[in-house]
């Protein structure tokens, strides 16, 4: 499989007292295209890529910073545990399948240490790579009765220092989501979706000093749309936040969305 996808955050950082505007806060977007491709070999394994290329903006006080450019390759295997495909009861069909992975990301992306303003207001976002080499463990589940579908997957990165000395803090992200196929022929299937999504980081460390204003927990509500045409997938996801609690309230994540296509070669 090869594929693209578009992504696009925004954030709001340096927020005052029950997330007061201030001179010093700053209207932040994220945009990442990422190449990506997937291949099996033999019915059990598959390894993925993933190359982005981020575009960053950053306003305060009506100054814009911009900064773009690749960011940090992805490299992952996964190993398929459960394949199962069961009769149910009026005659449907019942399929699972579980496959767990491991995953490492390297230090290819840009990062600059002076962007890193004074640490004890700023989280180190604003760059196109970490400078670390970085891990992941990885959990993908699905479940399908005939057309009626529940995915769920989770996955923990693991960072390390970089040579700055910074170091990211771990994450955790979990998702819960629900969906429906539609066969509207032979050749094509439409999926809509909708569910969960939680995130939770670790702090972040400078010099073994911890960063307070970094870290915290997010959970978000999302909505999809997938198309199937033979060979070809598209789709389209937005996620919207429900509760968050982000660098002690220092920092506000807006609402997200992602387009995708894809080719099965």
């Amino acid at each position: 499989i090869l594929g693209l996808r578009y992504r696009y955050n925004s954030l709001k950082s340096h927020l005052g007292v029950n997330g007061s505007t201030t001179h010093l806060t700053t209207a932040e977007t994220y945009q990442t295209a990422e190449l990506w491709g997937g291949w099996n070999l033999g019915k059990k394994f598959r390894i993925m890529a993933t190359m982005p290329v981020s575009f960053n903006d950053r306003i305060n006080q009506g100054i814009t910073k911009h900064k773009a450019g690749p960011g940090d390759i992805s490299l992952s295997g996964f190993y398929q545990l459960l394949n199962k495909r069961n009769a149910a009861g009026d005659h449907q069909l019942l399929v699972q399948s579980l496959w767990v992975g491991a995953g490492i990301k390297l230090p290819t992306g840009s990062y600059d240490a002076t962007d890193k303003q004074n640490t004890a207001t700023n989280a180190n976002l604003f760059q196109l790579g970490t400078a670390s080499t970085d891990f992941s463990i990885n959990l993908m589940y699905d479940i399908r009765l005939q057309d009626a579908g529940l995915n769920i997957t989770g996955n923990y990165k693991m960072n390390t220092v970089n040579k700055d000395g910074y170091r990211y803090g771990n994450r955790f992200s979990t998702s819960l989501q629900g969906y429906y196929k539609w066969r509207i022929s032979n050749n094509c299937t439409v999926a809509p979706n909708a569910g969960l999504l939680f995130e939770q980081g670790d702090t972040d460390t400078d010099k073994a000093f911890k960063v307070d204003m970094s870290g915290g927990k997010i959970l978000l509500a999302t909505a999809g749309l997938e198309i199937n045409i033979k060979k070809v997938s598209a789709g389209a996801s937005y996620q919207a936040p429900i509760q968050q609690d982000l660098a002690k309230g220092f920092v506000k994540a807006g609402n997200r969305f992602m387009l995708h296509v894809s080719f099965m070669l």
